[in-house]
């Protein structure tokens, strides 16, 4: 595996409008961040994002985008690029989510239900079109993390190895939103295992955290997501961003 360039990557949660951030994927969890995403947006923009995480909570479970309005702001407020998940199941709801300005689109549950459309998405919008990949135990939990299925993380991973998917992000729910550090052994295993590149997601508590996933850029890894910890202050983001770019101009 070829070594990549590493994004770290803000996330904003959207629940009834407002960012908000979860634990274990509870919605009984949610911390309120404040009303206003885009607002929250440019704060990690002008930190030295270079993008941003969207997630669609309420259209996670939903099974179709509840957010729209919060999402086209946020998309109207950046110059960087936006991923955005959550509830997308079929074509229309991608390419709707597409032309209110979101970059990528990450696609979870239906990689499961129903892969041949991940396939026609990634066809029809090279690039543009990550794989969600949410496991509790290294098995695959679909529908808002509300069922775990018996499909391994990384044979579902490898379904799509050939078919042009921008990404892996891949989640370990029972670190999400714990601050208790990421599942890199287990997120290293799966991006040794393909040649997609993979995004860490999950329990992101401190700089020494972004380090050792900086580190395992060589194994694939392409990224990491935070969302608490820069929101609660374990990890000073624009410090963490600085650190990025001194190791990428070494």
């Amino acid at each position: 595996m070829s070594e990549s360039a590493f994004e770290l990557i803000p996330a904003i949660d959207l629940k009834g409008g407002h960012c908000v951030r979860l634990r274990q994927g509870r919605m009984d969890e949610a911390t309120d961040y404040g009303s206003q995403p885009a607002a929250m947006a440019r704060h990690w923009q002008a930190l030295g994002a270079t993008r941003l995480h969207v997630v669609d909570l309420d259209g996670a479970f939903a099974g179709h985008p509840e957010n729209q309005d919060a999402i086209r702001e946020i998309c109207r407020a950046l110059d960087i690029p936006v991923q955005l998940g959550g509830g997308l199941r079929d074509m229309a709801m991608i390419e709707s989510m597409l032309d209110l300005g979101i970059d990528r689109v990450i696609l979870g549950s239906v990689a499961i239900s129903q892969p041949e459309l991940v396939r026609t998405a990634c066809e029809r919008f090279p690039g543009r079109i990550c794989v969600g990949i949410d496991a509790r135990n290294g098995l695959v939990a679909v529908h808002g993390w509300d069922k775990v299925t018996d499909v391994k993380a990384s044979d579902l991973a490898r379904r799509f190895e050939h078919d042009g998917v921008a990404a892996i992000i891949y989640t370990d729910i029972s670190r999400d939103g714990m601050l208790s550090g990421p599942n890199l052994e287990e997120t290293a295993a799966l991006a040794r295992s393909i040649s997609i590149p993979v995004i860490v997601s999950g329990g992101i508590a401190s700089i020494e955290d972004v380090k050792r996933c900086h580190a395992l850029r060589h194994e694939g890894i392409c990224g990491a997501i935070t969302g608490r910890a820069i929101y609660e202050g374990t990890i000073d983001f624009a410090q963490a961003i600085d650190w990025i770019r001194e190791q990428q101009a070494c």
